[in-house]
């Protein structure tokens, strides 16, 4: 295996970087400003100036929708190509709305890409891909542990040449987002079905239909992500068309998985460029500060940690590069345990290593005037988003064990 990044995806990394540099960075502080503002005026959903000019630049110089591997609406590159590309964005909190390689969108993209009608793809994909919308993926549910996605309770109920949507859903990244005009839903159309993974399905509810309502936005350690955000959304009877349903009845959960694949590895591809920064902060500020008549840097407990930090996020690239090779090679059912190993590895390492920086930053690590408390915050929600922790070891210990059950 060869993880030797190609003149295509070397220039692009080139290219990338530079707008970062250019563009992103310097615009992080405006477009938090821009967000402060709004939400002074009292309402900070609304899309803010500074994104939007940030997307027709980077549309304009060719950075756009970079995912999709194996799609005519992507850029022709595979998982492991995009996998350093995702990386750099990942350093910035604005960057992949950027470039229109945010989630749950790409996630949903793909969804529709693999799974959706020309129709379904016409009125949404389309759309999406321009960024003149965007989208959420309604799973998650208060009132059950919804890591068993089995144990989805919310109701699609066929009448006539409709459905009839019940249930409320929460997490729902994106829902409080005005922009957001589509959703993915995943509820029960046969909670009979003498399998339990056949008894759920997903469908197409445009986000202004009557019954759906957003009941709050749910904030993360404090922070309420606006304009994007996360919401808690009821379901009250809302009918939508047949022809809404991905797939057909009873294939929810094998979308669900096929979803959940491209989805995991990106925050994972993410997560280093988060850490990255992280790592590159803690570096700059150890430097800069002196401590008991002598830079911080010059400390052995400061060394330690940012030699393990070094240790941590190149030991993630690798696994996340592995990964990537394997849903290239082999697809994403036969990489699942590979997927599974770097979506325990990534959010660990990157909790850690930002928890590092921000010791070496004191009081300024747990304030805004860095970025790492907000860094935090996204990594730590990533240990369960997508499949707890827990789950994830226990699927890759099943798989271990399996090995040596068959050779018995």
């Amino acid at each position: 295996m060869d993880f030797s990044y190609s003149p295509k995806v070397v220039d692009l990394q080139k290219r990338l970087t530079a707008f970062m540099d250019e563009h992103v960075y310097p615009a992080e502080s405006a477009y938090h400003h821009e967000v402060d503002a709004n939400r002074k005026a009292g309402n900070p959903w609304q899309p803010t100036k500074v994104m939007e000019e940030l997307k027709a630049k980077a549309r304009a110089a060719g950075l756009w929708n970079l995912f999709l591997p194996e799609s005519k609406y992507g850029a022709g590159l595979t998982n492991l190509e995009y996998a350093p590309l995702c990386e750099i964005m990942g350093r910035s909190h604005v960057a992949p709305e950027a470039f229109n390689c945010s989630a749950p969108d790409t996630g949903n993209m793909e969804t529709l890409v693999r799974y959706g009608s020309e129709e379904q793809q016409r009125q949404w994909l389309l759309p999406l891909l321009e960024g003149r919308i965007r989208s959420a993926f309604a799973m998650t549910e208060p009132a059950v542990a919804s890591s068993d996605a089995t144990n989805i309770e919310a109701r699609i109920e066929r009448v006539g040449d409709e459905y009839v949507i019940n249930g409320r859903k929460w997490w729902t990244s994106g829902a409080p987002d005005p922009r957001c005009e589509i959703l993915i839903f995943m509820g029960k159309t046969d909670p009979d079905h003498p399998s339990r993974h056949r008894q759920q399905s997903m469908i197409l509810v445009p986000m202004k239909t009557p019954g759906v309502t957003m009941e709050r936005a749910l904030p993360v350690f404090g922070y309420d992500h606006a304009p994007h955000g996360h919401g808690e959304v009821s379901f009250d009877n809302v009918r939508v068309p047949v022809s809404n349903v991905l797939l057909g009845e009873g294939r929810g959960f094998e979308i669900a998985q096929g979803r959940l694949g491209p989805g995991r590895i990106h925050h994972c591809m993410r997560l280093i460029g988060v850490a990255e920064r992280a790592l590159e902060l803690m570096c700059r500020r150890a430097l800069g500060r002196v401590a008991f008549h002598r830079p911080v840097a010059d400390q052995g407990v400061t060394r330690e940690r940012i030699a393990n930090a070094r240790i941590l996020i190149d030991q993630a690239r690798f696994l996340v590069l592995n990964a990537a090779y394997m849903m290239d090679t082999v697809g994403n059912k036969v990489a699942q345990k590979e997927i599974a190993m770097i979506k325990v590895a990534a959010p660990g390492m990157a909790c850690q290593v930002i928890d590092w920086a921000m010791q070496v930053h004191g009081g300024g690590g747990v304030c805004d005037d860095f970025p790492l408390a907000a860094a935090y915050a996204q990594a730590r929600t990533l240990r369960f988003a997508d499949g707890p922790d827990e789950v994830h070891r226990n699927q890759i210990g099943k798989m271990e064990l399996s090995r040596y059950m068959t050779a018995r």
